[in-house]
């Protein structure tokens, strides 16, 4: 089969860079760019006109290629003819399918719903040699690829940066992985609860006298997503100076290290280890942490000295900001236990929205703890417009988070729902690739394409 597939290889390869020439020769700029040749959606979205290849499935890669379209990329999703992306099989919950539709099963998983908006869905197997040879051709025609597979194993595929970079010198070539290209853990298979445990962010979090716990969503995956797609834009950047597109290797490992951010510069100033969790307090800030209420929990934030006067008073305890126990931030760390005692037996005699009513405008941070449902229909989410109601082929209507980032200008938004499996196919290879039916059909009957 690697015989086959590295014949298969040499004649797309060659295929690919005629095809390269005549793009490069027939192309014309926009916005001194090259345009990637599909149509353009919105003008204001700043990534209109560029093409994404997303080979990447789960969550930090399909996080990162979502933030692309948002932001108004042609985001082709390329998935396994069968299985699809691997997120379409976790569920519950699942948005079912409506009377009439003609799909069946549980439903459209909601984890894979939630990062694969803006996206076209290609559902396709490289390991044909057929496969290989349109992945290389819409290489040769777009801006951006995205992968997550553990280092070298696209090679053999001829999917890896050097091969796609010899059919298109503009393309830049991002990869997502545990542990990065290079270093002693470069060939594991990484996922976001064992990088939260292996580069320190598990040990910080949890309660102060507990076990360490894991976040309560994969943030490293996330964080991963939102360096690489900041890392792609500042590549595209780069390429308009140079011409020349180029290979990031970004990992959860590295990024991870990188978001321990002033707890790691503290190790590293003083040397010593970090001091371990705290829960939802400060380690040198009093008051400052949730407390149980009547019928909930509250977070508050006695930042400074005035602050803790304010919440004092808000408390019914004025006599607290003269006691010399609680009178200047210092004294307080050094009584944290007693005096946090002492503000919970107040917290939990009344209801927390009868909290924030209490502690409205008086210019001393609050909060409550609220869980993910409450979060979604809160008032100022609603404001800040982030739940969007779209309308799905096959499920009917169904909300989803919407982009967060607002501008002056462009307009990120769902422009289109997340993609059932294959549900792009036909149009990509006739629009992109310039197939006529007979052609994609018996792609389909070899199982090369669905």
């Amino acid at each position: 089969m690697d015989k086959i597939l590295s014949r298969a290889t040499g004649n797309s390869l060659r295929v690919c860079q005629s095809h390269l020439r005549h793009l490069q020769l027939g192309s014309h700029c926009r916005g001194g760019r090259r345009w990637a040749g599909s149509a353009s959606v919105d003008s204001s979205l700043p990534l209109d006109g560029y093409r994404v290849l997303d080979m990447t499935r789960v969550l930090a890669g399909p996080y990162c290629t979502q933030i692309l379209g948002d932001l108004g990329a042609e985001v082709i999703k390329i998935e396994h003819p069968i299985r699809g992306d691997d997120t379409r099989a976790w569920g519950p919950p699942y948005a079912q399918y409506k009377p009439g539709s003609d799909h069946t099963g549980p439903g459209e998983s909601a984890y894979f719903l939630g990062v694969n908006r803006n996206k076209k869905s290609l559902a396709l197997s490289f390991q044909d040699p057929a496969g290989v040879e349109i992945l290389h051709q819409l290489a040769a025609n777009s801006d951006i690829f995205v992968e997550n597979y553990i280092p070298g194993s696209l090679k053999k595929y001829g999917l890896d940066f050097e091969t796609l970079h010899k059919i298109n010198p503009r393309l830049i070539y991002a990869s997502i992985t545990g542990y990065g290209q290079t270093g002693p853990y470069s060939q594991r298979a990484g996922y976001d609860v064992m990088v939260e445990a292996e580069f320190g962010l598990m040990h910080i979090t949890g309660s102060r006298d507990g076990p360490p716990v894991k976040v309560g969503v994969a943030v490293t995956d996330l964080t991963t997503g939102l360096y690489t797609s900041n890392s792609i834009m500042a590549a595209l950047l780069a390429r308009a100076k140079t011409g020349r597109g180029q290979h990031i290797d970004a990992s959860l490992s590295d990024c991870q290290t990188a978001t321990l951010a002033n707890i790691a510069s503290s190790c590293l100033i003083s040397g010593e280890k970090d001091t371990g969790r705290w829960g939802t307090a400060h380690p040198s800030i009093v008051p400052y942490k949730s407390f149980e209420t009547k019928d909930g929990d509250i977070l508050l934030g006695g930042g400074n000295d005035r602050l803790f006067g304010i919440l004092c008073d808000g408390l019914g305890r004025p006599e607290w900001k003269e006691n010399p126990k609680f009178k200047i931030n210092a004294q307080r760390v050094a009584n944290r236990d007693k005096l946090e005692a002492e503000i919970e037996k107040v917290t939990k005699t009344k209801t927390t929205q009868e909290w924030l009513d209490v502690f409205e405008g008086r210019g001393m941070p609050y909060a409550a703890v609220n869980d993910v449902l409450a979060t979604l229909t809160h008032e100022h989410t609603k404001a800040r417009n982030m739940v969007v109601e779209v309308e799905h082929d096959q499920c009917g209507p169904m909300k989803l988070v919407n982009s967060p980032v607002k501008y002056s200008e462009a307009k990120p938004r769902v422009r289109s729902p997340p993609p059932t499996l294959g549900q792009h196919t036909d149009e990509v290879l006739r629009e992109h690739l310039g197939m006529d039916e007979g052609r994609i059909r018996e792609l389909k009957d070899r199982g090369v394409v669905r």
